[in-house]
């Protein structure tokens, strides 16, 4: 008997579709699986949203557990445009600044030539010498059909010149133009010839053209009426812990530019600090909330509704913020006019705050720093924080628990495809010899009948 190879064509039973049918059910078994894989991966993005806004409510606590901050101070200019910025070792004060002159570079030209890039007669010359305020000279060697631009280039790649070299083209011809590297009078240039191979002096192809010789000088300014000489235009160490830049200043000859620097207290710094830390536990409960959340009206409910782990680091936290420092002037939250509603958020009085960091930074410093002991409240909350963030900490346990489920769940579907792939195999081998079975007793039926038509036809009968 020929062999059949698709259902039901030897039976007529419609055996293929029972299959798929059958294959359909059996593959139902699955979907929980991939449900509870959904449910797992969704937590885990849930607890990473949940270790960003740790990250960032961390970060606000280390602005607010630097001592340096109660002590920061900031440079107020009034007047030209004079700049100013502290350092840590600043001081408050009030300082009347006043500059005559600007810190400026010597600078000398050459006389005119035709052409930048057409060899030059060198005249024998075969090194252009360049001399400084302090008699240093340096000489530079020249190529034989050097022109001006091959001039300008030998000078430039040779990095301890004490100039810069360039080419000015003042509209009837072109001039080698030097600048010196530094505002320090001594080092600026002075002068500029050729020699040749012996050291003697020779004419060269152009000479220095003294009316465009401009000399370096210090910058020269009063503060507090003390005379102050600086080779530079950025001038530290004139005022504690303040620097001054002087390059934007424009001061004609015999006039004299006047400022005033005032060093205060930075309490925009602090201010912005402290709310900082306000607005980022805040956002921490913002995405707490999210995550938690129930509606019943849609049946909808956030990832980590429930979650042991949430309810850990909100109960943490809220035992260090309403737990207080003791030791110093300040010892709760509520005394700096930060105070802990029933919604779990953090409310801040303006005025308080803005008092107090006017007025007594150092009790601010006490309450969140906690001086040398570093104990204060942003130090424990920080404590907790990286508690909770560590390897070993509540979060981290929480998304390797569900990574773990993750690949148990998958473990579990890959056995149970393979499961069902038997079953599915052993219902079609059962079908097909079912399919043959059926054709077998519908062949021997047709072979019955014909012989009993036959007899039936022998006998005389009537069909």
């Amino acid at each position: 008997m020929a062999t059949i190879t698709s259902l039901g064509v030897g039976s007529g039973l419609v055996l293929t579709g029972l299959l798929d049918q059958l294959q359909a059910a059996e593959r139902g078994k699955l979907e929980p699986i991939t449900l509870q894989k959904q449910q797992q991966q969704a937590k885990i993005s849930a607890y990473g949203q949940l270790q960003t806004s740790l990250n960032a409510f961390q970060d606000s606590l280390a602005k607010i557990n630097d001592s340096a901050l109660y002590q920061s101070l900031s440079a107020n200019v009034r007047g030209d445009a004079i700049k100013a910025t502290t350092t840590a070792d600043a001081l408050p004060g009030s300082y009347r600044v006043e500059v005559s002159n600007l810190a400026t570079s010597g600078s000398l030209a050459s006389s005119r030539v035709t052409e930048s890039d057409t060899a030059l007669d060198l005249q024998g010359a075969t090194s252009i010498q360049l001399t400084f305020g302090n008699s240093d000279t340096d000489k530079i060697d020249l190529a034989a059909d050097s022109s001006l631009t091959d001039i300008r280039d030998a000078i430039n790649a040779n990095k301890d010149s004490g100039v810069n070299a360039t080419i000015i083209n003042d509209g009837t011809g072109y001039r080698l133009a030097l600048s010196s590297k530094t505002t320090v009078a001594d080092a600026s240039i002075a002068s500029f010839g050729f020699v040749d191979a012996a050291g003697a002096t020779v004419a060269g192809p152009f000479a220095e053209d003294a009316a465009t010789k401009q000399a370096g000088g210090d910058a020269a300014l009063t503060v507090n009426g003390i005379a102050i000489s600086s080779a530079k235009n950025q001038i530290e160490g004139a005022i504690q812990g303040v620097t001054l830049n002087l390059a934007e200043l424009s001061i004609a000859d015999g006039e004299t530019a006047t400022s005033t620097v005032n060093v205060e207290r930075d309490t925009l710094k602090q201010r912005e600090a402290i709310s900082g830390f306000v607005k980022a536990f805040n956002d921490l409960k913002g995405t707490i909330g999210k995550l938690t959340s129930f509606n019943g009206d849609s049946e909808t409910a956030g990832e980590l509704v429930g979650d042991s782990t949430v309810r850990t680091i909100e109960s943490r936290l809220r035992s260090v913020l309403t737990g207080g420092v003791a030791g110093g002037e300040l010892s709760t939250l509520n005394q700096l006019g930060i105070t802990l509603p029933r919604d779990g958020t953090l409310e801040m009085d303006d005025d308080t705050i803005s008092d107090l960091v006017a007025n007594n930074p150092q009790a601010l410093s006490d309450f969140f720093v906690g001086g040398d002991a570093g104990n204060g409240l942003a130090a424990q909350l920080d404590s907790t924080v990286e508690q909770m963030l560590g390897d070993n900490g509540v979060v981290k346990l929480a998304i390797s628990g569900a990574e773990s489920r993750v690949k148990s769940l998958d473990e579990r579907y890959e056995r149970m495809e393979k499961t069902i792939e038997g079953t599915i195999s052993r219902y079609r081998t059962q079908f097909g010899q079912l399919d043959s079975m059926i054709a077998q007793m519908n062949s021997m039926s047709s072979y019955l009948t014909q012989q009993f038509d036959a007899l039936d036809a022998q006998l005389g009968r009537e069909s």
